[in-house]
């Protein structure tokens, strides 16, 4: 079973993962939808681990004997790339792929709103991009990224792991970093980008109390950050930040996030009804004065209710932005629904944009 074979049937059917799972055949994720590739046949733990011979380096292999885990990043003949998971489930084999587009998409066909591409004129701050696994973080990164890169002459660092859209320099420099191969952390890869001269640094994830430091501080000292965490909205995004400091220190990196923070960006991903493809909807959430009180009083409870009232400084609600799509007939309503924080709100919302609609 040729592993190369398998990624090659999946770029072809526009799938956005595979998944190697011993006892099982190859299955492919398309739209949303599992499905397994049946005509394979099961894979076996021998054959899986064949295919991870085959993609992975020494120095990979080396880590997953170790560790039992490795991330990495792989391509195939025709340049389609995959960022790859191998793992171990029931001292078997697995693999997991993500299909990594060669082509960075522009902001403007995300689906998301304009203040997103106003947030890639910042000159200094951090803005967060967060949402649950899949929900296409690293995409909406790498789409304002290539914004400054089109736009303005500036240096540009990324620390990922691993790095994921190949980006090529054009007004900016652009610099990619790899852990494990270009740097050992992103801890350590942050500390040593402030002495290479960037304006702007981009942290594939701020997974840990050291990279989250390393990562606020960097906001602090002048620079333009961008990074991702996996959390549903702006609120509960400032408390996993806080909420990762010994308490003795939760004071004082309340001051920091509040005068470093610029954006949080939330987003899901949805199938789209209107044609292929899929689209995000997003909260956004801009730091205006009274959203870094909030933070810096310990009050992060009421973001909510500031978000909502925010409109005019570009804000916008996961509901409010639902409902603007479900309106349009992108989305669908069991989707919407299910995806909703509060389905009564959109269906509010929906009722109201109804009656903006001309007879």
């Amino acid at each position: 079973m040729d592993i190369k074979e398998i990624l090659k049937r999946a770029t072809e059917e526009e799938a956005s993962d595979i998944h190697i799972v011993s006892g099982m055949p190859p299955i492919i994720r398309i739209s949303t939808q599992l499905v397994m590739l049946k005509e394979y046949g099961d894979v076996t733990d021998e054959q899986a681990r064949t295919m991870l011979g085959d993609i992975a380096n020494q120095q990979q292999l080396e880590q997953f004997e170790e560790h039992q885990d490795a991330d990495f990043s792989t391509s195939i003949d025709c340049g389609t790339r995959f960022r790859v998971n191998a793992h171990l489930q029931k001292s078997s084999v697995a693999i997991a792929f993500r299909v990594i587009s060669s082509d960075i998409p522009a902001l403007g066909i995300l689906g998301l709103p304009d203040i997103v591409d106003e947030l890639t004129k910042l000159p200094r701050g951090l803005v967060l991009v967060t949402g649950p696994t899949g929900s296409g973080k690293s995409t909406t990164l790498a789409a304002m990224i290539k914004k400054i890169n089109e736009d303005r002459a500036e240096h540009i660092i990324t620390i990922e792991d691993p790095v994921e859209y190949d980006m090529t320099s054009n007004c900016s420099v652009i610099e990619q970093r790899e852990i494990g191969m270009d740097c050992p952390n992103f801890a350590s890869g942050i500390r040593h980008a402030l002495r290479q001269d960037p304006d702007v640094i981009l942290v594939g994830e701020m997974r840990d109390l050291e990279t989250t430091s390393a990562t606020i501080t960097a906001a602090e000292t002048g620079h333009l950050v961008f990074s991702t965490l996996h959390t549903n909205n702006a609120a509960q995004t400032v408390e996993r930040i806080i909420d990762i400091y010994p308490s003795t220190q939760q004071g004082q990196i309340r001051s920091m996030l509040a005068n470093t923070l610029q954006a949080v960006i939330s987003q899901t991903l949805f199938k789209r009804v209107d044609q292929d493809g899929m689209t995000a909807c997003a909260e956004i959430l801009i730091c205006t004065s009274a959203v870094r009180n909030c933070i810096r009083e310990d009050r992060v409870f009421e973001i909510a209710n500031v978000l909502e009232t925010g409109m005019k400084f570009g804000m916008q609600s996961m509901d409010r932005s639902i409902a603007e799509k479900l309106s349009q007939g992108i989305i669908s309503e069991d989707d919407a629904y299910c995806k909703a924080h509060n389905p009564a709100k959109v269906k509010q919302l929906l009722d109201y944009q109804n009656t903006l609609q001309p007879a």
